[in-house]
């Protein structure tokens, strides 16, 4: 049986938390497409493929220094045939975050010292409306960090109108508010 099920007919994965390793990933209806490849002939496993090893190098990063939880989806998780990036986030502590010590080591490992997310640092992509992160303009990933137990609001709302938190805002559909699938990286599961 597959680790991460086939999209249900609406294009989302269906609820719950997949834990998978890189090279489960790779295997996956979100890399390889959700059947035989004549039938979905405009879906781009090869820039799904990219987005995966671009996750990969910055979940290794997280790893490096401690961050063990860290979970991915965005476009990616639903079957649209081109996603534009892969979102997603990770477990941290609120000191460590607060202090700017957390950044600070995440960009002594990259090379292009992306980690930040600091509103000011969003720069314009030609052809998006949203202004981006410099890791989405770096990797086309955004992963934010997440700090269990403050109840920090996401700026999304649920169908009734309430500001979800953190979390939960990712294991939800933007299009319809509906309950979706996340992938949760298996911690040392490289390919």
């Amino acid at each position: 049986m597959a680790v991460i099920p086939t999209f249900e007919r609406d294009g989302r994965l269906p609820p719950g938390d997949y834990e998978v390793t890189f090279a489960e990933l790779r295997q996956s209806v979100l890399v390889l497409g959700p059947g035989d490849p004549k039938d979905y002939p405009s879906w781009d496993a090869a820039w799904r493929e990219q987005l995966v090893r671009n996750l990969e190098t910055l979940t290794n990063q997280l790893w490096r220094i401690g961050i063990r939880d860290i979970f991915a989806d965005g476009s990616f998780a639903e079957d649209k045939d081109h996603p534009n990036d892969i979102d997603g986030y990770f477990v941290c502590d609120l000191d460590r975050l607060k202090s700017g010590e957390l950044a600070r080591q995440l960009n002594l490992l990259d090379p292009d010292k992306v980690w930040t997310w600091d509103p000011a640092s969003r720069k314009p992509h030609r052809g998006y409306p949203k202004k981006q992160l410099p890791m989405w303009h770096r990797y086309r990933v955004e992963l934010y960090p997440h700090v269990p137990g403050l109840g920090l609001g996401s700026g999304i709302v649920d169908r009734h109108g309430h500001e979800l938190e953190f979390p939960s805002a990712f294991r939800q559909s933007r299009r319809d508010g509906k309950p979706r699938g996340i992938v949760k990286i298996k911690y040392g599961g490289q390919s």
